[in-house]
C-alpha cells in the first residue's frame, strides 16, 4: 500500500519525478527582463527630471524677463510711440504720393520732348526750311560762309569751332588749294593770297 512506505522515500520520489529545470531557467530570465526594465525605466526618469529641471530653469528666465518687460513698461510711452509712428506713416505716405505725382509730370515731360526730339529728327540737323532761311538771314557768319562758297572756298573749323583752314577752288585751272589760317598774319594778307588763287 501507499502508504506504507517510508515517507521521506515517497517524497524524494516525488520531487525526482517533478522537472523544474524550465521553470528555473524561466524564471532567471524573468529576472533578467525585470532587471533590464528597472534600468531603463530609471533612465527615462533621469532624463525626465533632466528635461523638467531644463525646463524649469527655462521658466524662471522667462518669467525673469516677462517681469522685467512688464515693470519697463509705461501706457504713456508707448502711446506716444503710437503717436509718432503714425505722424511718421503720414508723412511717409504724403512723400509717396507727391513723388507719384511728381513722376507721372516727368513723365509727360519726356513724353513731349520725345515727340519733339522726333519732329527735330524729322526736320534734319539743319531744321526746317523756314528755321534754316531765317537762321541764315540772321546769322552773319552763316551768310559770309555763303559768299566764300559762292566764290569756291569752304571755310572749315576744327573741333573746338574755330574757322582755322580754308580750301580753295579754282574750277577754271582745277587746282584746289588748302590755307591754314594762322592769326600772326593780317587779314589783309590773307585775303590777297584767296584772291590771286580764285
Amino acid at each position: 500500500m501507499l502508504l506504507e512506505e517510508d515517507p521521506a522515500t515517497l517524497i524524494r520520489h516525488t520531487i525526482g519525478n517533478f522537472n523544474i529545470h524550465p521553470d528555473k531557467t524561466a524564471i532567471g530570465r524573468i529576472n533578467e527582463s525585470l532587471s533590464t526594465l528597472q534600468q531603463a525605466r530609471d533612465l527615462r526618469v533621469r532624463e525626465a527630471e533632466s528635461a523638467l529641471k531644463k525646463l524649469s530653469r527655462n521658466f524662471q528666465t522667462l518669467a525673469t524677463q516677462h517681469n522685467e518687460t512688464v515693470s519697463a513698461h509705461h501706457s504713456t510711452d508707448h502711446a506716444s510711440q503710437i503717436v509718432e509712428l503714425d505722424t511718421q506713416k503720414f508723412r511717409v505716405a504724403k512723400a509717396a504720393s507727391d513723388l507719384e505725382i511728381e513722376g507721372e509730370r516727368l513723365e509727360q515731360e519726356l513724353d513731349g520732348l520725345k515727340t519733339r526730339l522726333h519732329e527735330l529728327n524729322l526736320q534734319g540737323a539743319e531744321g526746317d526750311g523756314a528755321t534754316k532761311s531765317k537762321r541764315e538771314l540772321e546769322d552773319p557768319t552763316i551768310l559770309k560762309l555763303k559768299v566764300y562758297r559762292s566764290l569756291g572756298i569752304d571755310i572749315d573749323p576744327d573741333s573746338s569751332g574755330t574757322y582755322n583752314k580754308a580750301t580753295i577752288r579754282n574750277t577754271q585751272k582745277g587746282d584746289v588749294h588748302v590755307v591754314n589760317i594762322d592769326p600772326r598774319f593780317s587779314r589783309f594778307f590773307y585775303a590777297n593770297y584767296f584772291w590771286q588763287t580764285i
